[in-house]
């Protein structure tokens, strides 16, 4: 069970049916015992109120609460079952010491496990249709403007100075950045599936990570084809036989080479490596610093450096831009700004900041918390806190 996601919200609208209720368990007046026992998160084996982990401090403050429930609550449900709401007051200032002793966190219900693929997943992919359907959408977007030709801009004779760099293999081709930006961080959110069996968690991490790398790449490839800055290497493309041609009057560049090379040397900025990395890997840190809770003001350096892995991988890809003389160090870098970015605002539509006290679970599966509960998240919040 993890202790710090798996706890239990009591509501009592009506005191005395909800002690009715406790105490028609199938252990009769003692139901309330186990159920109470729940509540201090204790898991029950084969011998009965078996304590784990007896050496921990918080163990031996709730076998104190735990022998005095065993003493007192039964009688005290059975009284509360007959006096009606007149023990309203004295059933509220029970359950306020008892989770004030146990150390019980105040924080909204979840149900996980209650959600997989099987049970939830075609109604949740059909309630957000229409995005998949913008993710298609954008797929032809990006195979459009991979057709267009670019920008063709001036390329004087004494710019080649700075145009010289040698032709060079990708340190990391083209076929790998989608398994870098996409295959990597969905094997994580998939691992996380796993094992919270929450499949609002694992539609909205996909949907979030497709439409990160999917809208960088849209206005990468936009901006390329607009601006047309040739690559550091675009003197060997233009003339792979290393003779320059330019035109007798205006001195522009004359070029021999293959068309798509050319066509190609005209595309520097922004990196394209370097944006589809940040996007997908950039959205994979915001999920880890959601699902790790590094901001939970503990002050856990090791979540920070898990949380700063896939940015330091994304950095390294941009870097391999540079020395393979593909992109100029401002390409790198307005790629990788526009990567996270456009991941920070795809990570926030669907799920709250990190550091919120809701920050590990989608919106969509709090809201449907919320309307589960008959209110709005808001009010959910609020009715909880007012509560304590």
């Amino acid at each position: 069970m993890d202790l710090e996601n798996e706890y239990y919200v009591i509501r009592f609208n009506n005191p005395a049916d909800q002690m009715r209720a406790l105490t028609s368990g199938p252990l009769g007046d003692f139901f309330i015992t186990t159920f109470m026992c729940n509540l201090g998160l204790w898991t029950f084996g084969r011998k009965t109120y078996e304590f784990k982990r007896w050496w921990r401090g918080y163990a031996c403050r709730r076998y104190r609460c735990i022998s005095t429930i065993k003493i007192f609550l039964s009688p005290l449900g059975k009284w509360l079952a007959k006096s009606g709401d007149g023990g309203q007051w004295w059933l509220t200032f029970g359950l306020r010491c008892f989770k004030f002793v146990l150390g019980v966190k105040k924080m909204p219900e979840i149900q996980l496990g209650a959600h997989t693929i099987r049970s939830h997943g075609a109604q949740v992919a059909r309630f957000h249709m229409h995005d998949w359907l913008i993710l298609l959408l954008l797929v032809v977007i990006v195979a459009v403007l991979n057709v267009i030709e670019p920008f063709h801009r001036f390329v004087g004779e004494d710019m080649m100075t700075d145009l010289m760099y040698p032709l060079k293999e990708n340190t990391i081709p083209f076929w790998a950045v989608p398994i870098i930006a996409i295959i990597l961080p969905f094997t994580v959110i998939l691992v996380f599936y796993f094992i919270r069996r929450d499949v609002y968690d694992l539609h909205h991490a996909m949907l979030g990570l497709l439409f990160s790398v999917l809208i960088t790449a849209v206005l990468t490839d936009a901006i390329k084809d607009a601006v047309g800055r040739p690559r550091p290497d675009f003197f060997w493309r233009c003339f792979p036989d290393g003779r320059g041609v330019f035109h007798n009057v205006t001195r522009d560049v004359q070029c021999t080479g293959s068309r798509s090379v050319i066509r190609e040397g005209h595309k520097s900025f922004p990196s394209g490596h370097t944006s589809w990395s940040f996007a997908g890997l950039g959205f994979l840190a915001w999920y880890l610093c959601g699902k790790i809770k590094v901001f939970d003001r503990r002050g856990h350096v090791a979540k920070l450096c898990i949380m700063f892995v896939p940015l330091l991988l994304a950095a390294l890809v941009g870097v391999s831009r540079v020395d393979d003389y593909w992109h100029h160090w401002q390409d790198v870098f307005a790629g990788g700004l526009l990567g996270l970015t456009i991941a920070s605002f795809c990570y926030l539509q669907f799920f709250p900041p990190p550091y919120d006290i809701d920050g590990w679970a989608p919106h969509a599966y709090l809201n449907m918390l919320a309307e589960s509960q008959g209110g709005s998240r808001d009010h959910a919040r609020q009715s909880e806190t007012d509560s304590v």
